[in-house]
């Protein structure tokens, strides 16, 4: 049974990575939409269109500003096994805007890291592999093993300081509120990416 189940999940990554795209062909598109006045996503709403101008403009910000810490292009340029980070995402997802970017600047100092993005609604066979608490939250980077083809780890929603941070909240008040939200995003504004950064090398080893 596990077997097959393995077999599944390595044909649902491999359909997926044959549509993926690259960091540069994400941003482009996310631009694009801007232009269009549109979002990715099954939902077309005025909120999400929105969300995703802000993010094309929070994205630009991050892809000129995130810094490496020489220890961590250190360690990364060291990480010797050939693999690819495949990120399911959507262009209105605020968490996304924020680690994308840094996901790519991590990847960037190791060709052996192989950065390919799929949309979440257009891939619902893979997102159905890789749930949060059951739910289907973004960005989700799935680590697979381009020997093996294995999945050999996961990470997302959130770098874990956030994620202790909503659930430490959500503990309390059983849901984020709008109110947490903005304070989030002030979190990840100040971090400067340094704990996603921070999370992806301990990924690699």
């Amino acid at each position: 049974m596990e077997i097959l189940e393995n077999t599944m999940i390595t044909d649902i990554i491999k359909a997926s990575l044959n549509k993926s795209m690259s960091y540069n062909q994400y941003r482009t598109l996310v631009t694009s939409l801007v232009e269009q006045q549109s979002t990715t996503g099954n939902e077309k709403t005025e909120a999400l269109i929105d969300y995703t101008k802000m993010n094309d403009r929070r994205m630009k910000r991050w892809d000129k500003t995130v810094k490496l810490s020489a220890d961590a292009i250190d360690r990364i340029s060291k990480y010797s096994q050939n693999v690819t980070w495949l990120v399911l995402t959507e262009s209105w997802c605020g968490d996304a805007a924020h680690i994308m970017p840094v996901i790519n600047k991590v990847a960037e100092q190791n060709d052996n890291i192989d950065y390919r993005i799929v949309l979440r609604d257009e891939h619902e066979d893979l997102m159905n592999q890789f749930l949060t608490n059951g739910g289907k939250a973004i960005p989700k980077l799935i680590m697979i093993d381009n020997e093996t083809n294995e999945v050999i780890n996961t990470f997302g929603p959130r770098p874990s300081l956030a994620t202790e941070m909503v659930n430490v909240y959500k503990a309390q008040y059983g849901k984020l509120t709008p109110e947490f939200k903005e304070d989030l995003q002030r979190w990840y504004n100040k971090d400067k990416g340094q704990s996603t950064i921070e999370d992806l090398v301990n990924l690699l080893y």
